[in-house]
């Protein structure tokens, strides 16, 4: 039986995207006595933030401004964190929009911003972090693709398109990393409940069957990383679901829903 290798996760804990709820959840399961950086692009408004990772256990929470879209500022500031907090343990890449599907169909310009926040800023933030892993020669990276992505359904295109993008360019970077030290993993989750789909449901748009919580998200994530998995479904139910979606006809498949 092949045994997986758990990755060397001493460090500090840094979230881009210091607002998100799954990137919140995922970093108070592993603080653990670690330092935090929370980077998003209102770093003074996370005071709520900073006090539940306190009270779960961080020496240190620290915010610094990070703006997704501003691409050429993200190797100054992967390079600022290691320069003032030391070696980074984890980075958990929790940003990203939803958009909204109607608007980008005719919006080219709306369309053009899910693309760049939900996929271009992803690879301009891991790459730099990568680098930066493979000098220290550990720690490990947590990427959030979604099963939007697995096979992209007509009713959310633009958004599931940047999900197959990056879930296509984590899992090459994953194999690119291999033998350095450093862990990717990679986290599927189908419908989250939480803030990034309040105003989807406020709609009238029922959440997706079995759909997660932030808190559920979360703990699988830290469950899957403690294990050196280097992929994870959650729940783990949809990996049969899509191994069969994947072969419906095309006919079928552009009816399915969001």
């Amino acid at each position: 039986m092949l045994r997986r290798r758990v990755p060397d996760t001493s460090g500090v804990v840094v979230v881009f995207g210091g607002r998100s709820e799954i990137g919140i959840e995922v970093a108070r399961r592993i603080v653990d006595g670690a330092t935090v950086v929370l980077a998003a692009r209102r770093p003074d408004d996370l005071a709520d933030q900073r006090a539940l990772l306190t009270d779960a256990g961080a020496a240190e929470v620290h915010t610094v401004a990070f703006d997704a879209d501003d691409t050429a500022s993200h190797p100054g500031l992967v390079d600022a964190i290691v320069a003032e907090h030391g070696r980074i343990g984890v980075a958990v890449i929790a940003f990203g929009i939803l958009g909204d599907q109607a608007r980008a169909e005719t919006d080219h310009a709306h369309a053009l911003q899910i693309a760049h926040t939900d996929y271009l800023a992803q690879i301009s933030v891991l790459t730099p972090l990568a680098a930066a892993m493979r000098r220290q020669g550990s720690g490990a990276l947590i990427v959030f693709s979604s099963v939007a992505g697995v096979r992209v359904r007509r009713a959310n295109y633009v958004y599931g398109s940047t999900k197959a993008g990056l879930d296509g360019f984590a899992s090459g970077l994953s194999d690119a990393l291999h033998g350095t030290g450093v862990h990717l993993l990679l986290a599927r989750p189908g419908f989250v409940v939480g803030a990034m789909t309040r105003d989807l449901m406020a709609s009238g748009v029922d959440p997706a069957p079995m759909s997660s919580t932030a808190d559920q998200v979360g703990e699988a994530v830290v469950r899957a990383l403690h294990r050196g998995r280097h992929t994870v479904w959650i729940p783990g139910a949809l990996r049969p679901v899509f191994a069969v979606m994947r072969v419906l006809p095309q006919s079928v498949w552009r009816r399915m829903p969001r």
